[in-house]
């Protein structure tokens, strides 16, 4: 099997596992507003972990972020309802509910952050094209090709950061390189891949 054909059988499973994952998320979510216990259950264990990571780039104290993240998860439950499958994806509704209510919670206790509020910010990129792209289930076989295009280690970041849920400062420590260069390889990647499916 050649590189090219096993890269494309990988995205093409990583772009229907990714949007069948946020497809179900986004059942549980609207489930859950309409008082489902259980779906909100499953939101929980399928979001927990990175809902989490964004308090605790917030509070340096786990204990705070622990505090923080049921804080938010309060708010989702009595929120859930105004989310829109069809404005948001599941998860960038979660991550702006979860960030805002930790920074309300933060300036509420006027606590000294060690770490600058902004590295909330450096959650996976969540913007439209990214979500349209490989996460919405747009057309496999375009999205392969255009994949394939790529330079092989930007289309592997761009696995890593959409469907991997991985940050940009992550992939910067895991490949030795600086933040900025990581970020520009994936606006320019992206740029491509933009272009390419607009084909």
């Amino acid at each position: 099997m050649s590189d090219s054909s096993s890269l494309d059988q990988a995205a093409s499973f990583i772009a229907r596992r990714a949007s069948e994952d946020r497809a179900a998320l986004s059942m549980a979510l609207v489930a859950a507003g309409q008082g489902n216990r259980a779906a909100f259950e499953e939101v929980y264990k399928r979001t927990s972990a990175k809902l989490f990571g964004i308090c605790l780039r917030i509070f340096t104290d786990r204990q705070e972020a622990e505090d923080a993240l049921q804080d938010a998860y309060v708010t989702i439950w009595n929120r859930a309802t105004t989310f829109e499958p069809t404005r948001a994806s599941p998860i960038t509704w979660l991550a702006t509910v979860t960030r805002n209510r930790a920074i309300d919670r933060l300036r509420a206790r006027k606590v000294t952050v060690t770490a600058p509020v902004e590295e909330a910010y450096e959650v996976p990129d969540t913007a439209p094209l990214a979500d349209a792209a490989l996460m919405a289930g747009q057309d496999a076989a375009a999205l392969n090709d255009c994949m394939a295009s790529l330079e092989a280690r930007d289309a592997a970041f761009i696995q890593q950061a959409f469907l991997g849920g991985a940050t940009y400062a992550e992939l910067a420590e895991r490949d030795a390189v600086p933040l900025g260069t990581i970020k520009s390889r994936i606006r320019r990647a992206l740029l491509k891949l933009r272009e390419c499916l607009s084909e």
